[in-house]
């Protein structure tokens, strides 16, 4: 029965003995993985035993994509994905812990302890698919070839396929000669791929910026007339896919990227602001040097945080004006954050929870200029005061004027109890107040149990 169904799949019949993918070699260049430099000790456990059940089952498996990409580069990929010819119901036989997700493209998680592996099956090439009125694919669940899989990924180097059991690269694009010689290269027409995903203009950009490669004449030419498509995206897709860029580990390099494609001004009010003024600008550049630095440390990156970060310039400049006309400091803070967030919900769909933590952050800024009584001391019991922290530092780090407040208030994180006496009766423009050396015996904070706070992203 299995035989069958992949010979309907492949629009041939199946012969006893064939592996499933023997047809597929003619069309590929096929390596030895392990002779290209590629480790195959560093497939995770769980992709070998995901290929491993589907080819034992009688489909074919590979994984695919940046794990490949990363592997052949000597990088610790960060996730892996499988490929099969084995459509979705055929994979959830053979996995006890295993559901499918999706609607427009339809995948299966598959759970290994506490390992997921996303599997999903070839796609066809449909000449007919259901597209909007701007060119954009609606549905995308029509079973194909691994030749037609291939063809509809993104990037040369994004689409090569290791059969991690037999030690072989099937490449169809010549993205292993992409790869050696550094080059991010669309398949296809690239402006026939960008009206079918508009996503794909910024992938261009993250990609670029997180390999270090030179984007390819033809893959970058179209870019600056289609950007509008962008438009068309909904709102959700958008957040999660800049989200990927901010946190890739070079989400400096990406958003200049992004600048220098054409793709940050009239897009997305967010990248718009980040280039408003010089002063933005540096807090922004900063920020994102900072979350850099984090993810190469493998450190961990609060969304909220740095999303309060690059959006801190356009709360000022729609505070500061409020506060000029004779407003309370913290209710107009909260209406100019709120003013920013709804301008900013048309183009991005900012998680509830991320927005809180938005907000919190930035209301604990005008809570930091409260250094006399007992204020300084219930802040640092608030469930966001290491954030809120942070973010303090960050400021006064890009050139902000609070580095007498953030200066006070590292030494009152840092002191003893005899030093903060000291310090709350000398509040910040008074002096450059120093830690004294911590005497022991005394009762350590909430803030001070989880360590020495960090500027960060």
């Amino acid at each position: 029965m299995i035989r069958k169904l992949i010979g309907r799949i492949f629009g041939r019949k199946s012969k006893p003995g064939d592996h499933p993918d023997t047809w597929v070699k003619r069309h590929a260049e096929v390596f030895r993985a392990s002779e290209l430099g590629l480790d195959l000790q560093a497939v995770s456990h769980a992709a070998m035993r995901t290929c491993e059940s589907l080819q034992q089952a009688g489909f074919a498996a590979y994984v695919v994509g940046g794990g490949v990409r990363d592997l052949l580069l000597g990088r610790r990929p960060k996730d892996f994905d499988v490929a099969t010819n084995a459509p979705p119901e055929e994979v959830l036989k053979l996995f006890r812990r295993a559901r499918v997700i999706g609607r427009r493209f339809q995948i299966v998680h598959v759970h290994h302890g506490r390992d997921l592996i996303e599997v999903s099956t070839f796609r066809a090439i449909q000449a007919d698919a259901q597209t909007d009125a701007h060119g954009r694919v609606l549905a995308d669940n029509v079973w194909g070839t691994q030749e037609d899989d291939a063809a509809r990924r993104d990037f040369t180097v994004n689409a090569l396929y290791l059969d991690p059991v037999r030690d072989q690269l099937l490449d169809y694009h010549h993205g292993v000669r992409d790869l050696k010689a550094g080059i991010l290269r669309i398949i296809g027409d690239a402006a026939t791929r960008y009206r079918e995903d508009p996503v794909r203009m910024l992938r261009v950009a993250r990609f670029a910026a997180k390999l270090g490669f030179r984007i390819e004449d033809g893959t970058r030419a179209p870019i600056t007339g289609m950007a509008d498509l962008l438009r068309h995206v909904p709102s959700a897709r958008l957040f999660d896919e800049l989200l990927k860029l901010l946190t890739s580990g070079h989400a400096l390099a990406s958003i200049q990227t992004l600048r220098a494609e054409g793709l940050h001004h009239g897009l997305l009010p967010l990248l718009d602001g980040i280039f408003a003024s010089e002063s933005g600008e540096r807090f922004i550049q900063q920020a994102l040097s900072n979350t850099d630095a984090r993810i190469a440390a493998e450190k961990s990156v609060s969304p909220g945080f740095l999303l309060a970060a690059l959006l801190w310039p356009q709360v000022l400049a729609a505070w500061q004006p409020r506060v000029a006309a004779g407003e309370h400091p913290m209710p107009s803070l909260l209406a100019a954050a709120d003013a920013v967030l709804d301008q900013q919900s048309d183009r991005l769909a900012v998680q509830k929870r991320f927005a809180a933590d938005m907000r919190e952050i930035w209301s604990l800024q005008l809570r930091f200029e409260r250094c006399t009584g007992g204020a300084p001391l219930r802040l640092l019991e608030h469930p966001r005061f290491r954030a809120g922290y942070d973010f303090l530092l960050l400021r006064a780090q890009a050139g902000e004027d609070c580095a007498a407040l953030s200066a006070w208030w590292q030494s009152f994180v840092e002191g003893g109890d005899s030093d903060r006496t000291d310090l709350l009766a000398q509040p910040p423009g008074k002096g450059a107040p120093r830690a004294r050396k911590r005497r022991g015996g005394r009762r350590r904070s909430r803030s001070e149990a989880q360590g020495p706070p960090q500027p960060s992203a």
